[in-house]
């Protein structure tokens, strides 16, 4: 287990942060670490892939793959998947799912190609363990085994995470269409307000001014106050037979001693107190209720919360929420009603907004995360840099808006955040 080949996929446009970030965890680099379409591939050892499982913000699991080669049929996937020593990761006793993803694979059913390869695993362990086999679950799977097919070729993977890892055992209360954990430390990332690859943040005020369920003011504050990521979940390596209790132990508690009072300033608001509300109990469980002010009110009304900072927001839009409305409601309840405003998405709201901001936070620069590549001139503003990045199947732009009294002048794009 000193040797393993480990691939952590990702969102979209999240590719190089997440290198950064595995860089940071376990110090590899050149041919052992590879930045690829969807992910990141590093070689690594057992303890390395329970850190990354630990303390990765931006990886959606951790994989380790156990096979890889061409295909032209079903049988190809059956003697691939066969000659993989399943036994040394679980036991028949136990239980297991295949998930299988294709990438302009010529196979006519991917059902029975994942057939194909659950008889190859279940026939694996007859041979090896006197005709018995592990079952098939569904729902909750001791083991969760991913095999992925391109055009010609197979390569099949090992889950170590179980659940996702965007869910980081915190969030209980949530409004619609909540933004994943993931993004919002992307974001943080492609900001500079979080440095992934040393875990270093920036001297400045955070302000979300529609933070919903406090995602993004969350997740800021666990970074600042160095606790790790999944602290309060479990992990599906926790069910594999490589898992030793004393090494997660040394792990976890390297982890929580690592943990530190932040001197970092991070704020959120919304319109809806309900939201508001939410987003103090998931801040008590995530542990940084006393890191984090929320409040609520109008994005439109809330003046600045502290003397220069960075805000970042992710307003509702498009498949997440149906913005539109008028602009004396706030981001969260104008998205409730028909758009009829200019742009069609948002109303009012956004050039009010960039009003606003113009008006009462001169020296704050803005990161707005949305699908509407139009949001600039909806809001008046120029903006210094735009960020792709994917929120699902969503692709959006990150714009960066530096705001300057009274002018829609931006600022270089290479000024300090």
């Amino acid at each position: 287990m000193n040797d393993l080949s480990f691939f952590l996929p990702c969102a979209a446009g999240v590719e190089e942060y997440l290198a950064q970030e595995v860089h940071g965890l376990t110090g590899r680099s050149g041919q052992d670490l590879l930045t690829l379409r969807g992910g990141v591939r590093v070689r690594a050892d057992w303890r390395d892939g329970l850190k990354l499982n630990l303390h990765s913000r931006l990886a959606q699991r951790v994989l380790v793959e156990l096979a890889h080669g061409p295909y032209r049929n079903e049988n190809d996937l059956y003697t691939i998947a066969n000659a993989v020593a399943w036994e040394i990761w679980f036991t028949p006793k136990q239980t297991f799912k295949i998930e299988t993803t294709a990438q302009h694979s010529p196979l006519q059913s991917l059902n029975f190609a994942t057939l194909r390869i659950k008889d190859a695993v279940a026939d694996r362990f007859r041979a090896k363990a006197n005709g018995v086999r592990p079952s098939i679950e569904t729902q909750w799977p001791d083991c969760r085994i991913f095999a992925h097919l391109t055009t010609d070729s197979c390569t099949l993977y090992i889950d170590t995470s179980g659940e996702p890892l965007f869910k980081r055992g915190w969030r209980q209360d949530k409004g619609d269409a909540p933004l994943k954990e993931t993004l919002a430390a992307a974001m943080l990332a492609a900001s500079g307000w979080w440095n992934p690859e040393t875990g270093e943040v920036a001297k400045a005020p955070l302000y979300d001014p529609c933070c919903g369920s406090g995602t993004i003011a969350i997740e800021a504050a666990q970074i600042a106050s160095g606790i790790a990521a999944g602290s309060l979940r479990r992990f599906g390596f926790e069910k594999l037979l490589p898992f030793q209790p004393h090494v997660w132990a040394a792990i976890q508690k390297e982890a929580a001693n690592a943990q530190h009072a932040s001197d970092i300033a991070v704020f959120g608001s919304d319109v809806s107190h309900r939201m508001v509300d939410f987003a103090e109990r998931n801040a008590e469980r995530a542990g940084v209720a006393g890191a984090i002010e929320f409040r609520g009110g109008d994005a439109l009304q809330r003046m600045p919360p502290a003397e220069g900072g960075v805000i970042m927001l992710n307003p509702p839009y498009g498949e997440r929420i149906e913005v539109g409305g008028v602009a004396r409601f706030g981001a969260r309840e104008a998205a409730q009603t028909p758009g009829d405003g200019e742009g069609g998405d948002g109303g009012d709201f956004f050039p009010q907004l960039a009003t606003h901001w113009k008006k009462n936070y001169p020296g704050w620069t803005a990161w707005v995360l949305t699908p509407d590549l139009k949001l600039p001139k909806q809001m008046r503003l120029k903006e210094s840099r735009r960020v792709p990045m994917w929120n699902g199947p969503i692709e959006c732009r990150l714009f960066r808006f530096d705001m300057v009294r009274g002018s829609n002048r931006a600022a270089p794009p290479d000024a300090a955040v």
